[in-house]
């Protein structure tokens, strides 16, 4: 049983996501990466007297931090207040508030994780992940049932999100929210993001939905069982168990996977339309359709040789694209609508596919048949840079150098390919990176 919720607890600290969510457009996918192996060398021995200097002049830096984030806070409040903010309400938030460096160190080292799409689906559609969602789904069956009737949500893709946010509530994450996002909001790298989910963290504490200490979450600011920021919250969580309160932590999860039905929908979610489908592509598939832009009917696509699992042509539930997130050698998909409405969730295609799929695999479905290319490692984030450095200097120019593989890099690798006769599957490969050094 330990075993299980370490797993469980690991793929929640993998999950490739923005810096916090539900974020909408401006959300930023953090990349899922491999993290570097350990090289065995001998080490130098650091002296006694250098060990102590060090962790004094620790001391010293964290003390004057301490007084530089007291002088913010005092700034922050007159702000806080000209936005609505009750000065009782900062009294009870901000009291025995510190700066927490704690989180700083995890928002900075967020791109030091990889792990490939494979990995990454493996873990969160895994079999015990799997099996403890029937359960979640069985053990509130009847909410559920009054949920997906009133926001018209599939019952099962709401579980695949409390799944993947919080492995069905058991880890919600204990961080003092106000601490956390006033520590990030003093930093200043999204100092004026962080600081807008601070006021309305401190909004929704005026409402009185929680207390400032029960308002825990993760590091990032994201609460409850199904991670909402605060900005979300304030616009689209309810009171569905209709007791006054919009209450996101507690135990009991009704209000939590309501919220989270009620932000599907008004995002566009389509009722009775999977998230996407996976298929088997002929042998003549032109790559360059594989594309996000590119829509067409599943007939069209079947005219093309595009298939379902089973060899039928995929039924008609509107306009759909061709998805290859580990290129030409990896599954692929026909995805829908509902993809790019759980996308507004979370941006990373691994994400979205997961959520799709477990809720699939919920139901019922059969495991992601297509092969996935599980010789290749992720790129790193140093060589996702270097990778669009080349690209640029070849004259494929992926608009800027950040590390992150999004659709105008995926386009470049794509016309790189075909300028070198290569499959035009848009694929960054170590493989590709390699031909480009």
């Amino acid at each position: 049983m330990a075993q299980a919720a370490v797993s469980e607890q690991q793929i929640l600290t993998e999950t490739p996501r923005p810096q916090a969510r539900p974020a909408g457009p401006e959300a930023h996918a953090a990349r899922i990466q491999l993290a570097t192996a350990t090289t065995l060398r001998p080490v130098a021995r650091t002296s006694v007297a250098a060990t102590t200097e060090a962790a004094l002049s620790a001391s010293r830096s964290d003390q004057k931090k301490d007084v530089h984030f007291k002088t913010w806070l005092s700034d922050f409040a007159s702000r806080a207040q000209a936005q609505g903010i009750r000065p009782e309400t900062l009294n009870r938030a901000l009291d025995g508030v510190t700066y927490d460096a704690s989180v700083i160190e995890r928002d900075r080292n967020q791109s030091e994780f990889t792990r490939t799409i494979w990995d990454y689906l493996d873990r969160a559609a895994s079999d015990s992940r799997v099996r403890n969602g029937k359960a979640a789904l069985q053990g509130h069956r009847d909410t559920l049932a009054r949920i997906e009737a009133h926001y018209g949500v599939d019952k099962e893709v709401v579980v695949a999100v409390w799944g993947l946010e919080s492995s069905y509530g058991s880890f919600r994450g204990d961080m003092d929210i106000i601490r956390s996002l006033a520590t990030l909001a003093f930093d200043g790298r999204r100092g004026a993001f962080f600081e807008e989910q601070l006021i309305a963290a401190l909004k929704i504490l005026q409402s009185g939905d929680v207390a400032p200490r029960e308002m825990t979450g993760s590091w990032a600011g994201a609460m409850g069982h199904t991670q909402f920021i605060p900005t979300s919250y304030l616009d689209y969580a309810v009171d569905f168990t209709g007791d006054g309160k919009r209450d996101i932590w507690s135990d009991t999860p009704t209000d939590a996977l309501a919220s989270t039905a009620a932000y599907l929908k008004k995002f566009g979610w389509v009722s009775g339309q999977p998230w996407g489908v996976e298929v088997t592509l002929p042998d003549t598939f032109d790559f360059t359709l594989a594309n996000r832009r590119i829509k067409k009917s599943p007939e069209a696509w079947a005219r093309l040789g595009v298939r379902a699992m089973n060899g039928q042509p995929v039924p008609n539930h509107g306009e759909a694209s061709i998805l290859l997130p580990a290129g030409g050698k990896g599954a692929a998909f026909m995805i829908f609508k509902n993809f790019s409405v759980i996308e507004r969730y979370n941006t990373a295609d691994a994400y979205v596919i997961a959520v799709g799929h477990l809720s699939d695999r919920l139901r019922g479905g059969d495991k992601i048949k297509g092969g996935w290319p599980r010789g290749d490692r992720a790129l790193t984030f140093a060589e996702r840079k270097e990778l669009q450095q080349r690209l640029t200097r070849a004259g494929f120019s992926t608009d800027g150098i950040d590390g992150r593989i999004g659709p105008k890099t995926v386009a470049a690798v794509r016309a790189y390919q075909s300028a070198k006769g290569l499959m035009p599957d848009g694929y960054a490969s170590l493989t590709l990176l390699e031909k480009l050094r």
